[in-house]
């Protein structure tokens, strides 16, 4: 049996050219390829549209809140909760 000598600088160099080939590849590919975000025409209406109602009393729990006469009533906190503690 006959066993051949093995050039190991052959071999890595064999796997850098091919590391260098996958790189140019990778690299070819980025350039092409680019971002894009597409917003649909629901998605713009809800942007532009405000619900009235919510910020006006967003703009007087504030209001409340600021001048220190927000009240928490315990027991609508505790109806809430007794559901889920029941689960």
């Amino acid at each position: 049996m006959k066993i051949n000598k093995i050039n190991p600088v052959n071999a890595i160099q064999n796997y850098r050219q091919q590391q260098d080939i996958h790189q140019e590849k990778k690299t070819s590919k980025k350039s092409m390829q680019r971002d894009e975000v597409q917003i649909s025409p629901e998605a713009k209406e809800l942007l532009n549209t405000k619900p009235t109602g919510r910020e006006e009393k967003i703009e007087s729990l504030k209001e409340s809140v600021s001048n220190g006469t927000y009240h928490v009533d315990a027991g609508k906190i505790a109806e809430k909760l007794l559901p889920y503690f029941k689960k």
